[in-house]
């Protein structure tokens, strides 16, 4: 492993992380992979869509990977400051006389919570389901939002 292969970005400008730094990320990773707080690690059995976190000035939004899903089988909540999307995946009916030599669509319920980077208000929150995409759009509270002070000299 070479100096230059090791230089991993830390904000502006590239530091040196020698090969137990880089060992352990690897570890870390692999554990995570492993066993989750979500059990859909490896050896757990919930699937947990995968879903996108952003945030503007005025607004917190997530974008989550459902596909299959009803509307009327999502269930958001949203208390202080955790955002906990619950759902569930009818199972399909098996066909007679047809033979299944795999079957890896998962089906039955999930739930993700995940924390939010401010408070938002959770009267004004809005989602909408579309091509198997859940989006949540949360505005910020008011007391979320930055105030710019100006110094006097």
């Amino acid at each position: 492993m070479t100096r230059e292969t090791m230089l991993q970005p830390t904000g502006r400008r590239a530091a040196w992380r020698g090969p137990m730094s880089l060992w352990r990320n690897d570890v870390r990773d692999l554990m995570a992979n492993m066993f989750n707080d979500f059990g859909d690690g490896w050896f757990g059995g919930e699937e947990v869509p995968s879903l996108d976190l952003s945030e503007t000035p005025e607004t917190v939004d997530v974008r989550m990977d459902a596909p299959g899903l009803k509307p009327e089988n999502i269930d958001i909540r949203v208390e202080g400051n955790l955002l906990t999307v619950t759902g569930r995946r009818d199972e399909q009916k098996e066909e007679k006389n047809r033979t299944y030599h795999r079957i890896e669509r998962a089906t039955g319920t999930f739930s993700r919570t995940v924390t939010l980077p401010s408070d938002v208000d959770a009267a004004k929150v809005e989602a909408q389901y579309r091509d198997g995409v859940l989006t949540v759009m949360m505005p910020k509270s008011t007391k979320a939002h930055t105030q710019k002070i100006t110094v006097k000299g």
